[in-house]
């Protein structure tokens, strides 16, 4: 029997799939800043995710279903067309470029998280929606401005 032993100094990472073998895979999603540096929540960050997403569709065949930025971090939920060819990675990759512009950093990496029903896409809508309320940045979730859900069918917000 062999045994194999991992260097403690080393951290294990799970080797992210390239496909999942779901119709179209829904992706609860988690992106943080380099340092958790606070540049994310301002309108001219927001106007460049708006203009990511309204050519996602067409240019990857990522649908961005909804998303919330946090000064620090963003939370989105995707969907990916089963006949692109592009890679969740991908997408993720050209997405920090658009959004950063060389302004600010990225932390390397991202969570992501397979969404399996309905259900769980609304509770991680409603994640998104109440963050910034727990964050203490607002008291009601309708005032923050950096949050969308978006008709999957043609990019506008809902």
């Amino acid at each position: 029997m062999i045994i194999f032993m991992s260097n403690p100094q080393q951290p294990r990472r799970q080797r992210r799939l390239d496909r999942i073998f779901d119709s179209a895979p829904a992706y609860y999603l988690t992106l943080c800043t380099e340092g958790r540096k606070r540049v994310l929540a301002n309108d001219v960050v927001m106007e460049r995710v708006r203009g990511f997403v309204d050519e996602s569709v067409q240019r990857y065949g990522v649908y961005v279903d909804c998303l919330g930025l946090m000064p620090d971090h963003a939370h989105m939920i995707v969907t990916i067309d089963p006949t692109s060819n592009t890679t969740l990675g991908k997408w993720i990759k050209a997405f920090k470029a658009v959004v950063a512009r060389r302004e600010f950093k990225w932390q390397a990496g991202y969570f992501d998280h397979v969404l399996r029903s309905a259900e769980s896409r609304s509770e991680k809508w409603d994640y998104i929606r109440m963050n910034p309320v727990r964050a203490g940045l607002v008291s009601d979730a309708n005032e923050w401005t950096y949050a969308q859900w978006f008709n999957r069918f043609d990019g506008s917000e809902l």
